[in-house]
C-alpha cells in the first residue's frame, strides 16, 4: 500500500477535469516529495533502486511528452473561449435585435394610437349609385370626390374665422376620400383605430335616378340626418353643392353663418342664426348671436337691436373680443361715440391691458375714435396678412382701409400706392365705396376741388347701402365740407341733417358756419361735438384750429392741449400747436411739438417743412 502511494503520488491520478469543459492540462514535472521518498527507499534496496531508475526514466520521458503536447492543448483551449465567447454574443446580439424590432414595433403602434384618438378629419365615403348611373359615369367615387371638393372650399373660405374662435373640430383639419383596399393593410389597420378612438367625421350616401329622369341626392353622417336633394338629370353640381352647404351647416354652424354673412347673404345668415340657436351648443350660441347681429345691421335693421344681441354675446363669453368690438361699432352707429370710446376702455380693462389678452384688431374702433392710426395701421396690416389681404372687421379689401389710413397720416404716396393694388369689383360694395372716399381726400389735399367733389359724391351714392354705412359710421359727415368748399352750401347742410349725430358732423358743422361768418353758430357746434364725446380729441382740435383763426391764442393752446391729452398719438394737434407757438416765437417749444407730430406721421410733408422753417428760426 506504502509503494502505490508512492507511485500514485509521483503521478498525480488525484487530479480531476476542469470543470468549464476545456481539455485538462497534464502536470509536467514530478512530485518533489514523492521523489525523495523514492530516492531514500532506493538507497536501502539495490533491486527497487533499479526499478525505480526505470521508473523515473520512463516519467521523465513521459514528461517530455507532455510538454510538447501542451502548446498545442493551450491552442485548443484558446479556440474554445473565443468559440464560447462568440456563441454569448451573438445569443446577446440576437436578444438585443428582438428587443429593437419590439421597440419599435410598440413605438409604431403607440403612434398610430395617438394619432387615431387626435384624429379630427372629415372623412367622405364612397357614394351609391345604380349601375345605369354608373353607366353615364355618376359614380359613388365621383359623387364623393364632388362633395368633397365643395366641403374643402367651404373650410378653406372660413379657415381665418375658425382660428379666431380658436377651433379645434373635424373641419379645422383635413377632409379626405375614403377609399376602400382589399386585406388588411396598415392603412386599413391606422382607420380601424381611428374608427375606435378618434372623431373624425364620416359623410356618406348615394345618389339615384328618379322615376322622372332626374336625379336625388342623399346625404347622411355623425350627427347629420340624412336629407334628400332632387333635381334634373342635369343637376348633379348644384345638388352637390347644396348638400355640401346642409352638411357643413349641421356640423358647423357658426362657420356656415360666417360664411354666409361674408358672401353677402345677408338675408340667409339672419334667418339661420336665428333659427340655429336655440339648438346650439352653448359654446356656439355666443358666436351665433354675434353672427345674428352682424348679419341684422347688414340688411339695415335697428342697430340697438344688434347692440342688443353683441352684449348678450359678451355676457355668455366675457372673452369675446370680437364682440367687444362690434359693441364699440353698434354704440358708433348710434352716434353714442363716447359709450363706443368706453366700451373699448373696459376691453381693456378684462384683457388685463394693452397689450394683453385681447388681440390688437380688436381696438380697431378704439383707435378710429382717438386717432391712433399708427396701431390702427398696424393691426390694419396685420389682420390682412392673416386673411389674404381680405380683412376681416371692417369690410372690404384691407388696401382700402390702409389707404384711409395713410391719407389720415398725410402720407399720399403710400396712400395712392394702395389704391393702385387694388382689383375692381362691383359686388364687393364696401371696398367700392371706401375707394372714392379715398380718392377724394387725395384730390381735395391736392387741390383738386372738382375731382375731390366727383369722387365724395359717388361714395355719397354708395353709402347709401347698409353693407357700407354699417361698416363705416359718421364717414359720410366728410362729404359736407368738400362740398362747402365747392360752392354747394345747400348739398353741405342736406349732408350734416341726414348723416346724423356724430363728432365729426358737429365739428365740419362749426368749421362751415365760421367760414360763412357765423362764428357764434360755429362755436356752438364745436362744443356741441365736444358734449357728444367729452373723451375724443376731435371735437377739442377743430375748436383749437378755428380759435387761432380768430386770435384767441391762449384759448387755441388749451384746446390743442386738451386734444393731446385725448389722443397723444395724434400727430395734427401736435402740429397745429406748433404752428401757433411759433406765432408767440417760442420756437424750442415749437421744434418739440414738431418733433413728437413727426414721431406719428413721419411722412407728413407739410409738417416736415414747419419743422425745419422753426429749426432756421431758432438758429
Amino acid at each position: 500500500m506504502a509503494e502505490s502511494g508512492v507511485v500514485s503520488g509521483v503521478l498525480g491520478r488525484d487530479s480531476e477535469a476542469p470543470a468549464d469543459g476545456s481539455i485538462p492540462e497534464t502536470p509536467t514535472s514530478l512530485d518533489p516529495t514523492a521523489a525523495a521518498l523514492a530516492a531514500q527507499v532506493a538507497r536501502d534496496n539495490p533491486e527497487l533502486a533499479q526499478e525505480a531508475s526505470a521508473y523515473f526514466r520512463k516519467q521523465s520521458h513521459l514528461v517530455e511528452v507532455q510538454t510538447e503536447h501542451l502548446h498545442e492543448q493551450r491552442a485548443v483551449n484558446l479556440q474554445l473561449l473565443k468559440l464560447r465567447r462568440f456563441a454569448e454574443r451573438l445569443r446577446v446580439g440576437l436578444q438585443l435585435f428582438v428587443i429593437l424590432v419590439a421597440t419599435v414595433i410598440g413605438i409604431g403602434g403607440a403612434i398610430l394610437i395617438r394619432d387615431a384618438i387626435n384624429s379630427r378629419s372629415v372623412v367622405v365615403e364612397s357614394f351609391d349609385a345604380p349601375p345605369a348611373l354608373v353607366a353615364r359615369g355618376v359614380t359613388g367615387t365621383v359623387v364623393a370626390g364632388g362633395l368633397l371638393d365643395e366641403l374643402r372650399g367651404l373650410q378653406s373660405a372660413t379657415r381665418a374665422d375658425a382660428a379666431k374662435r380658436d377651433l379645434a373640430n373635424a373641419w379645422t383639419g383635413e377632409i379626405k376620400l375614403a377609399v376602400p383596399e382589399a386585406g388588411i393593410s396598415l392603412g386599413e389597420f391606422s382607420r380601424m383605430l381611428k374608427a375606435r378612438f378618434g372623431h373624425d367625421l364620416h359623410i356618406e350616401g348615394e345618389v339615384i335616378q328618379t322615376d322622372s329622369g332626374g336625379l336625388a341626392l342623399t346625404v347622411r353622417g355623425d350627427g347629420v340626418a340624412a336629407r334628400k336633394f332632387t333635381g334634373t338629370a342635369g343637376d348633379l353640381d348644384n345638388l352637390i353643392t347644396q348638400a355640401a352647404g346642409y352638411v357643413y351647416s349641421r356640423s358647423e354652424p357658426v362657420l356656415w353663418a360666417y360664411y354666409l354673412t361674408n358672401k353677402g347673404r345677408n338675408d340667409e345668415a339672419l334667418a339661420f342664426s336665428k333659427a340655429a340657436y336655440a339648438g346650439a351648443d352653448k359654446a356656439d350660441r355666443p358666436y351665433l348671436l354675434n353672427t345674428w347681429a352682424n348679419a341684422l345691421s347688414n340688411v339695415g335693421g335697428s342697430p340697438r337691436e344688434a347692440l342688443a344681441l353683441y352684449s348678450a354675446a359678451r355676457k355668455l363669453k366675457p372673452d369675446y373680443w370680437v364682440a367687444y368690438n362690434n359693441v364699440m361699432q353698434a354704440y358708433w352707429l348710434l352716434g353714442d361715440e363716447e359709450d363706443s370710446w368706453k366700451a373699448g376702455e373696459a376691453m381693456r380693462v378684462v384683457a388685463g391691458g394693452r397689450p394683453g389678452r385681447a388681440p390688437e384688431t380688436y381696438y380697431q374702433n378704439s383707435d378710429i375714435l382717438t386717432w391712433n392710426l399708427g396701431p390702427w395701421l398696424d393691426e390694419t396690416v396685420a389682420d390682412a396678412d392673416a386673411s389674404g389681404g381680405i380683412g376681416s372687421n371692417i369690410g372690404g379689401v384691407a388696401a382700402v382701409n390702409i389707404a384711409d389710413i395713410d391719407v389720415r397720416l398725410h402720407d399720399l404716396a403710400a396712400a395712392g400706392l394702395s389704391l393702385q393694388t387694388i382689383k375692381p369689383d362691383p359686388a364687393d360694395r364696401g371696398t367700392t365705396a371706401m375707394v372714392h372716399f379715398v380718392r377724394g381726400k387725395l384730390a381735395g389735399e391736392a387741390g383738386d376741388t372738382a375731382t375731390s367733389v366727383a369722387e365724395m359724391e359717388a361714395f355719397q351714392s354708395t353709402y347709401a347701402n347698409p353693407d357700407v354705412s354699417s361698416q363705416y359710421p359718421g364717414y359720410l359727415c366728410w362729404v359736407a365740407p368738400v362740398e362747402a368748399s365747392a360752392g354747394h352750401p345747400e348739398k353741405a347742410d342736406l349732408v350734416l341733417r341726414s348723416a346724423g349725430s356724430y363728432v365729426d358732423c358737429y365739428r365740419f358743422r362749426g368749421d362751415i358756419l365760421d367760414a360763412r361768418g357765423d362764428w357764434e353758430g360755429a362755436q356752438k357746434a364745436y362744443a356741441a361735438a365736444v358734449t357728444l364725446a367729452p373723451d375724443l380729441p376731435a371735437g377739442y382740435y377743430s375748436w383749437g384750429v378755428a380759435l387761432a383763426r380768430h386770435g384767441d391764442l391762449a384759448g387755441a393752446e388749451a384746446k390743442f392741449r386738451d386734444a393731446n391729452r385725448r389722443g397723444p398719438h395724434w400727430a395734427d394737434p401736435l402740429k397745429a400747436w406748433g404752428d401757433l407757438l411759433v406765432k408767440q416765437g417760442k420756437t424750442k417749444e415749437a421744434l418739440a411739438r414738431y418733433n413728437a407730430a413727426l414721431g406719428y406721421a413721419p411722412n407728413w410733408k407739410q409738417l416736415k417743412e414747419a419743422r425745419d422753417f422753426a429749426a432756421q428760426q431758432k438758429h
